[in-house]
């Protein structure tokens, strides 16, 4: 039985999928980097490994997400496509007239619009976090209340507070102040939901028409109250959330190396799964191509350098370190 892996490390959450020959969803994990995406990327194979039948072998991986190429160095990619691609070809799978796509995830969030079945547009917020799911967290850990459990709660709320969203800070200061005013904390909770809406259709979502029937996909389309404030702001019912939305990105890289490895059987570059007990190093070092210095890490297996990554640009991460660049 051939499957096909796709993986998509963010920077929150790891996401591991599999498809078979015909493209039908086979199964995926879901876990939390915690900090750390090799670990991440070698317990979700270990898992993985759990589910699969005997008969079952790996025939191809395509990695995306922000850690792309570090998953293709460790797992072995075949594929390597950026979130809107992988998003927009497992979005359309589950939802075949999808017009709008909504993703919001640990800590940032997309918006893709389509028409006649293309990408018409796209944008992404990487910068501010009261549009990304870690406002969520942030805020269900001060409260102490499991975010799991944050929207059952929102969805009880009859007469929600408004919270000023546009700033984390600002947030949690309107939030206490709103509980020391005796606000039921589900009305504080469907009031932060309120605010994250507003602030991804303010920021994200500017200036774009967003028309149904749209897609909610992602973390935080877990969360009930996060749909409730989506349909309400957008005054349409038309916002679905797919089967799998958290594993999006991962199922779109599924199908995109299974087109790719068509006619390819065994030539996959999968590295098999003793990946999982692999002992990698990690070795901090700045870049200084460019103003941006960025912070980067260099990942190596027995001495060799296998991937570099962390820049704000794909430099180190799709070729070897220039020789004139100082580390």
């Amino acid at each position: 039985m051939n499957l096909y892996l796709g993986v998509d490390i963010g920077s929150v959450t790891a996401k591991l999928a599999l498809v078979d020959d015909a493209g039908r969803f086979f199964d995926s994990i879901y876990l939390r980097t915690q900090g750390k995406p090799i670990w991440a990327i070698q317990e979700g194979l270990k898992r993985l490994r759990a589910k699969l039948p005997r008969n079952g072998k790996i025939s191809g991986v395509g990695a995306t997400g922000s850690g792309r190429y570090l998953a293709a160095a460790i797992v072995g990619g075949d594929v390597i496509k950026n979130e809107i691609t992988s998003q927009v070809i497992a979005t359309s799978r589950f939802v075949p007239q999808v017009r709008t796509i909504i993703e919001i995830g640990g800590q940032d969030s997309k918006i893709i619009l389509l028409r006649n079945g293309v990408v018409a547009d796209f944008g992404m917020n990487t910068v501010c976090a009261a549009g990304t799911g870690s406002f969520l967290d942030h805020q269900a850990m001060r409260l102490n209340i499991p975010i799991e459990d944050f929207g059952e709660r929102a969805v009880r709320s009859r007469s929600p507070v408004r919270i000023g969203g546009k700033c984390t800070v600002f947030a949690e200061s309107d939030m206490i102040q709103k509980q020391q005013m005796g606000h039921r904390i589900e009305d504080i909770i469907y009031g932060l939901c309120q605010a994250l809406a507003r602030n991804y259709l303010g920021n994200v979502g500017l200036g774009r028409e967003l028309q149904a029937p749209i897609a909610f996909q992602g973390g935080v389309a877990f969360n009930l109250g996060m749909v409730r404030a989506f349909k309400e702001a957008l005054e349409t019912e038309e916002v679905i959330v797919p089967p799998h939305h958290e594993a999006m990105g991962a199922i779109g890289a599924a199908l995109l190396v299974l087109e790719e490895m068509r006619g390819k059987l065994g030539k996959t570059l999968f590295r098999g799964f003793a990946v999982c007990d692999a002992e990698y190093t990690t070795r901090p070092f700045e870049c200084r191509a460019c103003p941006n210095l960025c912070e980067m890490a260099e990942i190596s297996l027995a001495s060799q350098v296998i991937a570099r990554c962390g820049g704000r640009c794909d430099m180190w991460e799709q070729k070897p370190a220039p020789r004139s660049v100082a580390v």
